[in-house]
């Protein structure tokens, strides 16, 4: 460099006043954070797209019939319409491009109720549309923007245009020098206690399901003890004369026949109380479920694939070489140690490949675990949602009791209404 730059050419020079405030500025900045670091929130999470999933009536061809599925997507601000078939390809494609991230399961297509499929399809596509690593990939805006008929089409020419994500992150190569040495033992903790999480997360969807179908058993019951009393009450029948002549049977039947329009509305109360408990509550349970059956699921894809793949390779390349120390040994035809010499070096570069891939795999899922992490503070969404709803519901259901007892005094008498004890103590 001194002979190019002449002799007077100084490689240190004496810094100016000016690149003294440089070099303050620049140590005072923030270190760069490590690209195994996901700075993410909930709320960013959740802000990046909402996407709704409608039921479109069925259409009836020549020889099937099919249902459609509106999908509006509000960070695209589109609609498209979408078969199950669509999901299907999509969901195929994801698990092909984003192998080493957590890709939810679809619904089965043979589900006891379509109303449940919608839900879960929902579920899946917003859990897909919220990640930060899918929401702005080719294949799933293709998914969530394209209006033509042949989308699968679409969609199996992007992804067959980028590959799989191995391929495309430039951080495939480099992965092996951002993971903890440690990081073994961080994956096993964090995968035992994400399992815990499942579980009990789990039981906490269960007990919200019955309490949600209790809500509507109780909206059924109270609409039949409205009517049944006033059915009783429009019993025309005669009073038997045998009856005491001071009975209020009489007056009293004709009161009954309007308390069933406020058993009515305290049934429609309990029903819309099982549909918010529904909705908001063991609807986030169970998007909350789909995420760490996802993670599970990905945990299992690591060690049965890309790990297991790399230690067959080594078993493969340990066979190789033992036949080519047999080869020196005993020498054979110069052609079969060639071949033999290629094939070794061969796998080599495959087992190195598959070595980049199992760090990439580890180094996504320490991604995909700090998304979990970042997704627990749902757990008071969900809180909130149930007290909020429980609170809402025995607000608006305790206003109609109210009335009902009012009117009860007016028709009965303050007298009747006392409930004295009709055993002994």
């Amino acid at each position: 460099i001194r002979r190019l730059a002449g002799p007077h050419y100084n490689p240190f020079p004496k810094p100016q006043l000016g690149e003294f405030k440089d070099l303050q500025t620049l140590r005072m900045q923030p270190t760069q954070e490590s690209p195994l670091t996901v700075s993410q929130t909930l709320g960013k999470l959740l802000a990046r797209d909402t996407v709704q999933v409608e039921l479109i009536p069925e259409k009836k061809g020549l020889f099937l019939k099919h249902v459609e599925y509106q999908i509006t997507s509000q960070h695209f601000k589109i609609s498209v319409y979408r078969r199950y078939s669509d999901f299907d390809v999509f969901h195929e494609l994801l698990l092909q491009r984003f192998a080493y991230r957590m890709v939810p399961a679809l619904p089965p297509k043979r589900m006891d109720f379509i109303e449940g499929r919608r839900r879960a399809l929902g579920r899946f596509i917003n859990l897909v549309a919220r990640h930060p690593f899918f929401s702005e990939d080719e294949l799933v805006k293709t998914f969530l923007t394209f209006n033509g008929s042949d989308v699968q089409v679409k969609m199996r020419d992007a992804c067959k245009k980028m590959g799989d994500e191995f391929m495309t992150n430039t951080m495939a190569t480099l992965a092996k020098e951002y993971l903890p040495a440690d990081i073994q033992a961080q994956f096993s903790s964090s995968r035992e206690l994400i399992r815990n999480i499942h579980n009990s997360f789990h039981k906490l969807r269960d007990r919200a399901e019955k309490m949600a179908e209790r809500s509507k058993e109780n909206a059924t019951d109270l609409l039949m003890f409205g009517r049944e009393l006033s059915t009783l009450g429009s019993d025309g029948s005669p009073i038997p004369s045998l009856a005491s002549s001071q009975s209020t049977w009489g007056i009293l039947r004709q009161s009954l026949k309007g308390l069933s329009v406020e058993f009515a509305l305290l049934a429609d109360k309990g029903a819309q109380q099982g549909r918010r408990e529904e909705d908001d509550v063991v609807e986030k349970l169970n998007l909350f479920l789909d995420l760490l059956q996802s993670y599970r699921d990905l945990c299992e894809r690591h060690e049965k694939g890309v790990l297991h793949e790399h230690q067959r390779a080594l078993q493969k390349y340990g066979m190789m070489k033992r036949q080519m120390m047999s080869a020196t040994v005993q020498p054979k035809e110069q052609v079969s140690v060639e071949q033999l010499e290629s094939r070794i070096v061969q796998q080599e570069n495959a087992i190195q490949t598959m070595e980049l891939r199992n760090y990439f795999s580890l180094f996504c899922l320490h991604q995909e675990t700090q998304l979990i992490f970042t997704y627990l503070p749902i757990t008071s969404h969900i809180l909130g949602a149930f007290v909020n709803s429980q609170v809402q519901g025995h607000q608006e259901m305790g206003a109609v009791w109210n009335d009902l007892q009012q009117k009860l005094g007016c028709l009965f008498g303050v007298d009747e209404m006392q409930s004295p004890p009709l055993t002994a103590k």
